[in-house]
């Protein structure tokens, strides 16, 4: 095996080591929720708002951390913070305290954004250098070891193996492969000037009118903010609440609570498949295929989730729903990203930076919105709420310009 092969095996193992860490908390919060005994969901809520909190605190910091120290360093720092946190998540019910608990999830949330962008300076960096697109095969590892990490906390969940118990293993994983792999993380490279002199003072001209576009922003970057902002809250409200939902609402045994488990399946699926939806019928009827698949899981859910008392009948329309949930949302904030490129006239940076800052506002609603309408009127009427989302992310796709491409879709025989 060449050494540029090993280079992105390497690499890929902390997208692994990434993916798994996120899954394994996401599968457990049902159990961590009675570990504390919360009954109130909107208090619920507002512990896990802890975490958005900590993403949003980490964006500034991570851009400057990566610059000074690397990515290659902030790789290991991050990561390594990330697993230390999941592991303290899982310890602080012997302490029995929230506060404790609300602590251990802000810093989850800022290793949690200094993993992403620094894992994906490093990974941007190995693609420059290898001249090989390899970004999509990161993050089909990435939703691959979350597949796996949701599967590993069902079986966890079902032998009855507390948290603590499983965060420790998970998190000695981590540092098992931190330990191996680091060797093959590299140094961040500074790219050499490969312009002209007279573009380059266009380029400094551009640099000083940033606060222009800022002022300004275009209407495409708001318009796709707000789908991203939908698509946002949508998987909020499956990767916090989904195990609950089983849980509570549903009222199944731990056997059958395979909420999370199926809409990771199917998300990892659908990002697979995405691709193949795009040359079949392009991207904007992906788009608008996604958002009614989006509305229709939580209204299967929400509506006929419970219509049955027979049990199998009960799981499968459920099941059903979330599969469809993560089919919908699997293609979105990639797909908003291809829009960018392809419609804005704002340098590509300025205008994922203004499109984040409109959409990572639904991370922060989300925990909120859905624990104060869980708690006033039930969690199956804030799941039809959310199911709405995807209904305006059907309209939006239809009737908004800036999703109107001239593509020649491949025919479907």
């Amino acid at each position: 095996m060449s050494y540029s092969r090993r280079i992105h095996i390497g690499v890929l193992f902390f997208y692994l080591a990434q993916g798994l860490c996120f899954s394994t908390w996401a599968s457990r919060i049902p159990d961590i929720k009675d570990l504390f005994n919360v009954q109130d969901l909107l208090y619920w809520g507002m512990v896990l708002f802890l975490i958005p909190v900590g993403k949003f605190v980490a964006i500034p910091l991570a851009g400057w951390l990566v610059n000074k120290l690397g990515s290659r360093i902030m790789v290991q720092v991050s990561i390594l913070g990330y697993a230390l946190s999941l592991f303290l998540i899982g310890y602080t019910s012997t302490f029995h305290s929230l506060v404790l608990l609300g602590i251990f999830l802000f810093f989850f949330g800022v290793f949690w954004n200094l993993c992403d962008i620094s894992l994906n300076t490093q990974g941007i960096g190995i693609e420059k250098m290898s001249g090989k697109t390899i970004m999509a095969t990161f993050h089909g590892a990435w939703s691959l070891a979350a597949c796996l990490g949701a599967l590993i906390g069902y079986f966890m969940i079902i032998s009855d193996i507390a948290p603590a118990i499983h965060f420790t293993i998970v998190a000695v994983a981590i540092l098992i492969i931190v330990t191996i792999c680091r060797r093959y993380l590299q140094e961040d490279v500074a790219q050499e000037p490969t312009i002209a002199d007279t573009e380059k003072v266009e380029l400094e001209e551009k640099k000083t009118s940033v606060w222009s576009y800022v002022r300004r922003p275009e209407m495409i970057l708001i318009q796709l903010g707000i789908v991203g902002f939908f698509a946002l809250i949508v998987e909020s409200a499956m990767f916090d609440w989904s195990g609950i939902y089983f849980q509570s609402v549903l009222s199944l045994d731990k056997s059958l609570q395979i909420g999370f488990l199926v809409f990771m399946v199917m998300m990892t699926t659908g990002r697979f498949l995405t691709n193949f939806s795009y040359s079949k019928i392009g991207k904007q009827h992906t788009l608008q295929l996604a958002g009614a698949f989006i509305f229709l899981g939580f209204f299967i859910t929400a509506l006929l989730g419970n219509i049955s008392s027979i049990l199998s009948v009960k799981v499968v329309l459920n099941s059903l729903g979330f599969m469809l949930v993560g089919l919908g949302i699997s293609c979105m904030v990639p797909t908003i990203y291809t829009f960018v490129g392809l419609k804005s006239k704002t340098p590509v940076g300025i205008a994922i930076t203004l499109l984040n800052s409109v959409s990572f506002v639904g991370s922060l609603v989300a925990p909120l919105l859905i624990g104060s309408i869980s708690k006033g009127v039930g969690m199956q009427f804030a799941y039809i709420i959310i199911g709405l989302f995807g209904l305006c992310i059907l309209l939006m796709t239809s009737f908004c310009a800036v999703f109107r491409i001239n593509e020649q879709p491949q025919k479907i025989k």
